[in-house]
């Protein structure tokens, strides 16, 4: 049956080459101060019993050769570790038993130094080599003491002052050998926790860099510490920017009210673009008290938001949109028989009131379809002059617009990059709209377009001189299902802005300029340079 060994020296054990370069150096340095102690001979020699002599020039000198060749061969021939090891802890067991012997034995307390040496070589060496090189010690000790008692005639109970010296060698192996355990595992778990540590902030920097967020640690004074790419995005923060107030000052107003307590945690300011964003405060915890400062782009969140309601009416359109339409159909049908009968005024009255609900239930349904079956938009390059004369003469044509109404200011040379089809789209929406609104004069509704060669961009205004769009409506015009007319869906601006995104362009309401009638300015600012 396998005997049981003692955990301490079965752990797991890796040869430390850099502290034993450390424990040959040591010894190195050792034997050079002994032989110039020899060199120059002084008090320490005669106390010590050492006078020299060729035996002890010899003695160090090899001993220095040893121990500088072992350093020499750790550094360069890193292999073997438990030999090398031991190869040193013999030379220097044979050293000192060599020094007792000159010195006259015991007594000397020359035994005493090479607990040094095995304290050193436990801390490095392995668990049973430990326990060998105490053996070894003990060993030697005991047989160089008993052959001075037996050939020199030395007191016998020196004996037992070799065997005190014996069991320190083991009580120092030992304890060594559990520090040195205790200092490797220590050594391995705080190179672990680093590793882990330098990971977690890589992770962290990542995390943080790629939020959508911005991101903050301020000083109580303003002083910005850290922030992320996104917040000096948000904010328009420069790359040397230090402090709030001379970068973002109602950010610095808020976080000094939120400080003096008259603020709650979130409040809303003006960001880089006059954008409207979100600032929530948060305290760190630190020992020097920064905040941390979360901002929130708030027109991200809205587009989020109505993204989400556009989802859901668009599963919901979608599963009631045939179950709607073939009533409406079988509604409109029976409407038209009926209007073959004739059967007096209020009767074809009530048949119109039919037919125009009919129309614009279809309608709404229609619209509301739109949404979901966008299309990726086939961008070319569109000649407006020639594409809204077009437009206008099919408006005319149906009786969609009164004649001399709508008027044009294209130069004949401008380009658009737009779908063709979602063009005619949002100009028919955004002219209708002039039209019903205008005065109906001739020239009520303007259509003036203009490039511009720095930003290779066309701007599409479309004018009308009717009343405007009041302040508290301007924020509400691009909701769906947001309309003032009693016929209207509300889905033809969001649908119109929506096809403008979808081909990389921007549709917004602009105020008219000073001195102009009131009215409402519709422009479309599309790429005029590229195609791709």
């Amino acid at each position: 049956m396998k005997a049981s060994v003692p955990a301490w020296l079965t752990s797991t054990w890796e040869a430390n080459w850099h502290s034993f370069q450390y424990f040959l150096f040591a010894r190195f340095l050792f034997g050079a101060l002994c032989l110039l102690g020899l060199v120059f001979p002084g008090q320490w020699n005669v106390q010590l019993a050492l006078p020299p002599s060729p035996t002890l020039f010899t003695l160090f000198i090899l001993f220095l050769l040893l121990s500088g060749g072992g350093l020499l061969l750790a550094r360069l021939w890193q292999k073997h570790f438990n030999f090398q090891l031991s190869l040193q802890v013999v030379v220097d067991i044979v050293l000192i038993n060599s020094l007792m012997v000159l010195a006259g034995g015991i007594e000397s307390g020359f035994g005493l130094i090479l607990l040094v040496s095995l304290a050193a070589a436990s801390l490095v060496g392995q668990g049973r080599w430990v326990l060998f090189y105490a053996a070894l010690a003990t060993f030697s000790v005991l047989i160089m003491q008993s052959q001075a008692i037996v050939a020199q005639g030395a007191d016998s109970g020196s004996i037992v002052q070799a065997g005190f010296i014996s069991a320190a060698y083991f009580a120092t192996a030992i304890l060594a050998r559990l520090l040195g355990q205790r200092i490797m595992a220590n050594e391995e778990l705080a190179r672990r926790r680093g590793i882990e540590l330098a990971d977690q902030i890589h992770i962290n920097q990542r995390v943080v860099e790629r939020m959508q967020d911005g991101v903050l640690i301020l000083g109580h004074d303003g002083r910005i510490v850290r922030h992320n790419p996104m917040a000096a995005r948000l904010l328009g923060l420069p790359e040397a920017a230090t402090h709030l107030e001379s970068c973002t000052p109602p950010l610095a107003a808020a976080l000094q009210n939120w400080l003096a307590g008259y603020s709650s945690d979130s409040v809303f300011i003006s960001g880089a673009g006059n954008a409207e964003l979100g600032a929530r405060f948060m305290p760190t915890g630190s020992s020097s008290g920064e905040v941390l400062v979360f901002v929130e782009d708030v027109e991200r969140i809205k587009e989020q938001a109505k993204q989400l309601k556009l989802a859901a009416l668009g599963r919901l359109t979608a599963s009631i949109a045939h179950e709607i339409r073939n009533p409406l159909s079988a509604i409109g049908h029976a409407a038209e028989l009926l209007h073959e009968e004739r059967r007096g005024e209020t009767f074809d009255r009530l048949l119109r009131i039919i037919g125009d609900n009919t129309l614009r239930l279809n309608r709404i349904v229609t619209d509301v379809l739109e949404l979901g079956r966008q299309k990726q938009a086939r961008v070319e390059g569109i000649s407006l002059r020639p594409f809204l004369v077009r437009l206008a003469e099919d408006a005319q044509s149906v009786g969609q617009w009164p004649p001399d109404v709508v008027r044009l200011d294209v130069p004949p040379s401008l380009l658009l990059c737009f779908d063709r089809a979602h063009l005619h789209q949002v100009l028919w929406n955004l002219i209708a709209n002039a039209v019903r609104h205008s005065s109906g004069k001739p020239g009520a509704v303007q259509v003036r377009a203009a490039a511009s060669e720095a930003s290779g961009r066309v701007d599409i205004a479309v004018c009308d001189d009717g009343p405007g769009v009041s302040e508290q409506m301007r924020d509400q015009i691009f909701e769906p299902f947001f309309t003032t007319h009693s016929l209207g869906t509300g889905l033809g601006l969001f649908i119109a802005r929506e096809l403008c995104v979808a081909n990389g362009a921007t549709l917004v309401l602009r105020n008219l300029a000073p001195g102009m009638a009131p009215g409402a300015q519709f422009v479309i600012s599309g790429r005029c340079d590229t195609c791709l």
